[in-house]
């Protein structure tokens, strides 16, 4: 018996130098095949957590795991910042002058009639000569019935800045509907599945602040995190703030980077503090200070800094 398992140890520890001097193709289609436990080739039962060792069966997964699992977990906290880090697709164009979005939510105005999301420029300049919706043409709503109305059919549909818009007027008992926390996150929850980043940040400050909810730091942290792989700069920056307060600096440092390239100005201050205060270096603040500059190239134009200037509540960055 000893034997053997001196055996079965040293087919592990082959298998596992193995494992390490291997490269895979991608997280779930692994090159190695062979069997972690007991190093028959062609094993086709993949650990279903981190995707990188294979088993022979059931009974082999089970056999290794206590040899596997700091290992395991080890990967899985990789991947999972494989994709908490990158950089989140930017904001959708206007659709009307084609440039892109701002992300500071003050600077967009979200159509009803129609759906679309319109940066404040080309709002604030259809004002001027029209009542109309500057997309679609459609004139405003009579009362406010009519513009519940309109958000009940865009919800139909499946608008999820709709029911967004929605669980926010619920938040502060808007436009003749009561101020209900309880409607408001059902309505967040049904807008983060159809996927809105600003949905799950809301459910993550819900949680975090026990806003018609128990309060729960882990589903807190769990909604900011899809907001923030969503490109949620809002959700981005707060676990910035969350790591530093930790004292995880490194971490706070490439949520920050990552929510000044999406255009929160914040953020860029608080790297600035860190460089003040030596816990960051100047190459550090110097890219993200140019990442900002580039993000503002993107969405500035003459349109948006004259309404800007016409109502404060319409600067976008």
């Amino acid at each position: 018996m000893r034997a053997s398992t001196k055996s079965n140890d040293g087919v592990c520890d082959k298998v596992n130098d193995m494992l390490h001097n291997m490269s895979m193709k991608d997280d779930k289609d692994i090159v190695l095949s062979v069997c972690a436990n007991c190093g028959k080739d062609n094993a086709t039962n993949i650990c279903n957590k981190c995707h990188s060792v294979k088993y022979c069966n059931a009974a082999c997964k089970k056999k290794h795991r206590h040899k596997h699992k700091k290992d395991c977990e080890r990967r899985v906290e990789e991947l999972h910042d494989e994709k908490l880090f990158q950089q989140p697709p930017p904001e959708e164009d206007c659709a009307i002058c084609f440039l892109r979005l701002p992300s500071l939510a003050s600077a967009q105005s979200y159509r009803a009639c129609c759906g679309k999301i319109l940066c404040q420029g080309c709002t604030y300049a259809a004002k001027k000569s029209s009542s109309l919706c500057p997309f679609c043409r459609t004139p405003p709503p009579n009362s406010l019935r009519e513009a519940m109305e309109r958000y009940k059919k865009r919800m139909e549909l499946n608008d999820a800045s709709a029911i967004y818009n929605l669980a926010g007027f619920y938040t502060d008992g808007r436009y003749g509907l009561p101020q209900s926390h309880a409607k408001a996150l059902e309505l967040h929850h049904q807008a983060a599945e159809l996927g809105h980043a600003e949905a799950y940040n809301n459910l993550g400050y819900a949680y975090n602040n026990g806003i018609g909810v128990e309060r729960d730091e882990k589903k807190a942290w769990y909604y900011y995190e899809i907001s923030a792989m969503k490109g949620g700069v809002y959700a981005r920056h707060n676990l910035g703030d969350e790591e530093n307060r930790k004292g995880n600096v490194d971490r706070a440092l490439k949520h920050w980077i990552i929510a000044t390239e999406g255009g929160y100005k914040t953020s860029l201050e608080r790297i600035k503090r860190l460089y003040t205060n030596g816990h960051a270096t100047k190459d550090d603040y110097a890219i993200a200070l140019g990442k900002f500059q580039e993000y503002v190239g993107e969405i500035k134009s003459d349109q948006r800094d004259e309404a800007a200037a016409f109502d404060a509540d319409w600067i976008y960055y």
